[in-house]
């Protein structure tokens, strides 16, 4: 039964979610590997592998709603909360730029204070500086904050935060797209209607995002097959999604420290399943930054064709104790060990000009991290 369902994928063919749900319970991760290899040298038949070179910018720490994930947040009036000045935030992409970056990723908690005019002179700041830098910033629980707490529809958020320069949106906040799961390890936050709305209302303006999920907690393979699902009807939809990233909890220092973490084989089983089932999204990337280098690389050949970004910078996964930081040199051998072209690219997957990338390259060999700590404004 299962071998008919990975020849029905790989030939092109769409896969129910009772099919996806058989996947993925299956333990036959070679068969799966194999096939979702199969179909993303179907899709992507060029001879390179693609890679990225940003930074994730937590702009702030404070968060007034409750998950019991994440190890990051603080809560209002913490005294280890914090919001970086303006200087340190433009310190941090200046450094990104000179590394060769394109991006940044900006994301933060939900903070209780901050109107809408403040993220819209925080993004025209940085495209008064940096205008040639995409901010791919504000996941879909931010934008939803930014509505309620400015009494304006999200629609308008999203217009207003579009042309202060806000270039594409992060698939952050998704953790799982099933109500049951979102309301028992989270509150104060965006349900899954709440989540897709964002995204549908971004596309229909033109904008592209990419996809999450977050697995390997509380959730049933059932509902990792429904969140996969919810991504595929939207895409069906709007087209916005460039690509889908999945990736593994990590327990440490959070609220949920008892569950025990994802292995290998379950991340790349799910990673697998999610580009069979996933045909209508162009990109699957894999998650170095969670499972490492050699796992990163051998999920290139369990349906993924990009190996995410060098990251300069992360501050979420780093929180519960796990996160694997790269080195450019490492990615692209990475890449060139499985017979690819190692090429870098940018948040449409368009690549970068070669020269530029060689550039980067030697700027990144001779890098010494500096002195780019958090401030308080």
């Amino acid at each position: 039964m299962v071998a008919g369902f990975l020849e029905k994928a790989v030939a092109g063919e769409r896969l129910t979610r009772d099919e996806a749900l058989e996947l993925i319970s299956s333990h036959d991760l070679p068969a799966l590997g194999s096939a979702a290899d199969r179909v993303a040298r179907r899709l992507h038949p060029e001879p390179y592998r693609t890679y990225n070179i940003d930074r994730n910018i937590n702009y702030t720490n404070v968060c007034t709603a409750v998950c019991d994930f994440c190890a990051f947040y603080r809560k209002p009036r913490s005294g280890e909360g914090y919001v970086l000045s303006r200087e340190v935030l433009f310190e941090k992409i200046a450094e990104t730029e000179t590394l060769g970056g394109n991006q940044i990723l900006l994301q933060g908690g939900l903070h209780p204070e901050f109107k809408l005019d403040w993220y819209e002179e925080m993004l025209s700041g940085i495209k008064e500086r940096f205008p040639h830098f995409n901010v791919h910033g504000f996941s879909p629980p931010e934008v939803y904050h930014f509505s309620k707490i400015n009494k304006l529809p999200v629609r308008v958020i999203l217009e207003r935060l579009k042309a202060a320069g806000l270039g594409s949106i992060p698939g952050g906040g998704a953790e799982i797209l099933a109500d049951r799961v979102r309301k028992e390890i989270t509150r104060g936050k965006v349900l899954t209607e709440g989540w897709l709305d964002v995204m549908r209302v971004w596309h229909e303006l033109g904008g592209r995002s990419t996809a999450t999920m977050m697995f390997g907690h509380i959730e049933t393979l059932a509902e990792r097959i429904e969140h996969l699902d919810r991504l595929r009807q939207l895409q069906d939809e709007t087209g916005g999604f460039t690509a889908f990233i999945g990736w593994t909890f990590q327990p440490d220092n959070t609220g949920m420290s008892h569950v025990a973490k994802a292995g290998a084989f379950d991340y790349l089983r799910t990673q697998a399943v999610a580009r069979l089932y996933l045909d209508n999204f162009a990109n699957i990337q894999a998650s170095c930054v969670t499972q490492g280098l050699k796992i990163g690389q051998l999920g290139m050949l369990f349906g993924a064709n990009d190996m995410g970004s060098l990251m300069l910078e992360e501050n979420v996964v780093a929180e519960a104790g796990t996160v694997h930081y790269l080195t450019l040199d490492e990615i692209r051998n990475a890449i060139a060990e499985l017979g690819f072209q190692p090429r870098q690219r940018n948040v449409h997957y368009e690549l970068v000009d070669e020269s530029r990338e060689l550039r980067a390259v030697e700027a990144n060999r001779r890098h010494k991290p500096g002195n780019t700590s958090r401030s308080v404004a």
